[in-house]
């Protein structure tokens, strides 16, 4: 009987500090530790590396269409804009500084005449802010 309980004792003197380690480990990992409002401490490695995650839905469409513009043209970036904000309302507040932000790199791009020619009533003239507020600068 000592012999066995022995046995069972040596066991769980090497089992349980690694079940404490873990079960506490993952206990801590668990806590939202910045609350709901905040991000996470604690996290894999590749979500607090990963600069798409942290970038905003706007920041991201203003980059594809400063793509779309100088890859193809001011217009097609200001219809897909326009289109964009349609489908998704919730952009409609970045509407204008998205368009000031195309107007200034169709500037740079085509110049202030040329730049000008694409102006439509997107975003109301937040496309012509940008090109006139660019040519003043340059």
């Amino acid at each position: 009987m000592t012999h066995s309980a022995r046995r069972i004792g040596r066991s769980l003197a090497l089992v349980l500090p690694v079940v404490l380690v873990l079960s506490g480990t993952l206990a801590v990992a668990s806590i939202p530790w910045a609350g709901p409002s905040g991000p996470q401490l604690l996290g894999s490695a590749q979500n607090a590396t990963s600069p798409a995650q942290q970038r905003t839905p706007q920041d991201v469409l203003r980059d594809e269409l400063l793509t779309v513009l100088r890859e193809k043209s001011p217009g097609t970036a200001l219809t897909r804009l326009q289109r964009e904000v349609e489908a998704r309302p919730s952009l409609a507040p970045h509407c204008g500084s998205i368009a000031r932000s195309l107007g200034r790199a169709a500037v740079d791009r085509l110049g202030p005449t040329r730049a000008q020619a694409y102006s439509k009533p997107v975003c109301d003239t937040s496309f012509a802010a940008g090109v006139a507020q660019e040519s003043r600068g340059s």
